[in-house]
């Protein structure tokens, strides 16, 4: 039963954002790349293969991380604002289930309009007979597909107890932060302060270290060294685990507001 009641609530979420007009972005990511493969070639000197894969890659993970922040931060609070929570929390449905469900259902959409997307973008490079490492590509994809879900979960635990637009912005300054955390570290260990060094050793446990999902460059850049599969297995789980540790921590706040 608790499947069913999450799956309800994941199938509403999915029909409610494809219905606003979130599949355009198809069109107009179609349109961005044909553009590419004409402009390109008349701007740049021998280097439109690499410009061409930067963009298209660039361009999906843009997209997605817009959706999952927009989209994302208003699942709850569009709920909470216009009080129909009442109606769905009334109903024999936890609170919990309420905010996985909500999660589930834009990640569908995401992985939707990722797959889409990349199914373009792959076929734009083999009609231009644009080179690419097919392997590096698709796991960039995959990866792409994984930080928006994780982007997701952010957005939701701060759409719960804030208003849309600090949510918004709060997850925006987490997406940004998560591809530093990295270059923290290191700032903090050329530091000759201690509490400067505890202070970005913190920050990085953390926030989310987003890095560890970028395989773009690998894609782009032609680079034949993935990591191991031991160590994309660890990303993954990584990704996963952070992604339910947020949701956990989102049903718990949640569980505790009043309405």
């Amino acid at each position: 039963m608790v499947l069913f009641r999450v799956g309800v609530i994941a199938r509403n979420v999915f029909l409610e954002v494809i219905r606003d007009r979130i599949l355009y972005l198809i069109a107009l990511f179609a349109l961005l790349m044909v553009a590419a493969t004409v402009l390109l070639p008349e701007v740049s000197a021998g280097a439109q293969d690499k410009i061409t894969l930067d963009l298209g890659l660039a361009a999906i993970h843009l997209l997605s991380v817009i959706i999952a922040v927009f989209v994302g931060t208003g699942l709850v609070n569009k709920e909470i604002e216009k009080r129909t929570v009442l109606v769905l929390i009334a109903k024999p449905v936890s609170r919990a289930e309420f905010i996985v469900g909500k999660h589930l259902g834009l990640s569908a959409v995401l992985l939707v309009l990722i797959a889409a997307l990349g199914v373009i973008f792959l076929a734009v490079l083999a009609l231009n007979r644009i080179p690419f490492p097919v392997v590096s590509v698709v796991l960039a994809l995959g990866f792409t597909a994984l930080e928006a879900i994780l982007i997701t979960a952010v957005a939701i635990l701060f759409g719960v107890f804030t208003s849309s637009l600090l949510a918004t912005l709060l997850t925006f300054a987490t997406y940004l932060m998560g591809h530093l955390t990295q270059d923290l570290v290191a700032f903090g260990n050329l530091s000759d302060n201690p509490a400067i060094q505890r202070v970005t050793n913190a920050l990085y446990l953390i926030l989310p270290d987003l890095e560890r999902l970028n395989l773009r460059n690998e894609a782009i850049y032609g680079i034949t060294l993935l990591p191991s599969g031991t160590e994309l297995l660890l990303h993954v789980l990584y990704g996963l685990l952070y992604t339910a540790l947020l949701l956990t921590i989102a049903s718990v706040i949640f569980a505790r507001r009043q309405f």
